[in-house]
């Protein structure tokens, strides 16, 4: 499939620490793709250097078929990059519907429209009937799915999700693997997920990319990346699946 995301070589250091090394990876238009790997490997990084809160010391990146390395994060977010944060942090003095309302602007005419597109947004995501609720009084697993609604709002055509699942139960978690599945059915919203819930990633991606130190170890489906000897030394071995 076309690459619509393309990272190569991508590197970034901060006062001497190599956080990302020469790390290549392509995410293909339509599909879910995992980035995976311990703590400190250098995913939020690729994230950012995405997203345009840092600007590469080398390598490209590269958004259907246009070459963003470098862009402000305005500019990314309406070249049709999303993205929510590892630490979820609303407006909290807005209502949940305004905070909505601020992602959909990006790609509106008016507040009205923006109205009306917020309200759809948070129907999907099951947050409608706390419109008029203030964000600071929702729970952990509600102000995730406001990150991700605001993100959504801002009609992205990829959605960069930085650990949506953590902290969430089972039972949520599955709520919010389905509402990315439907998401990538019905729309083909294309989506780039850190996680270091394995059941979420092996049930939303069809290829996974691992970094370890900064560098890419594997890549690859699920099945095959799981099997890794690099990679079960790393992490898996590490982690509970």
């Amino acid at each position: 499939m076309t690459a619509f995301l393309q990272i190569d070589n991508l590197s970034k250091s901060f006062s001497g620490l190599k956080a990302v090394q020469n790390v290549s990876f392509t995410v293909p238009k339509g599909e879910i793709v995992g980035l995976i790997g311990p703590n400190g490997a250098g995913k939020t990084t690729c994230f950012n250097l995405i997203a345009g809160v840092y600007k590469p010391d080398q390598g490209t990146i590269t958004l259907d078929g246009k070459s963003i390395g470098g862009w402000r994060p305005d500019q990314i977010c309406l070249a049709g990059v999303g993205r929510t944060f590892q630490i979820v942090k609303p407006f909290a003095g807005l209502s949940v519907l305004e905070n909505v309302i601020v992602g959909a602007l990006k790609a509106s005419p008016s507040v009205s429209v923006a109205r009306e597109k917020s309200k759809a947004v948070l129907e999907r995501l099951g947050l409608w009937h706390k419109h008029n609720q203030q964000a600071s009084e929702l729970t952990l697993p509600e102000r995730k799915r406001l990150e991700v609604a605001r993100a959504l709002a801002t009609e992205p055509q990829i959605l960069l999700l930085d650990e949506v699942m953590a902290g969430l139960r089972p039972t949520e978690m599955d709520t919010m693997v389905s509402v990315f599945r439907e998401l990538n059915a019905t729309t083909g919203l294309t989506i780039l997920m850190i996680e270091h819930v394995m059941r979420a990633v092996m049930s939303l991606s069809k290829k996974v990319v691992v970094l370890n130190y900064g560098k890419v170890i594997a890549a690859g489906t699920p099945d095959e990346v799981t099997r890794d000897p690099a990679v079960l030394e790393c992490y898996l071995g590490e982690e509970a699946l």
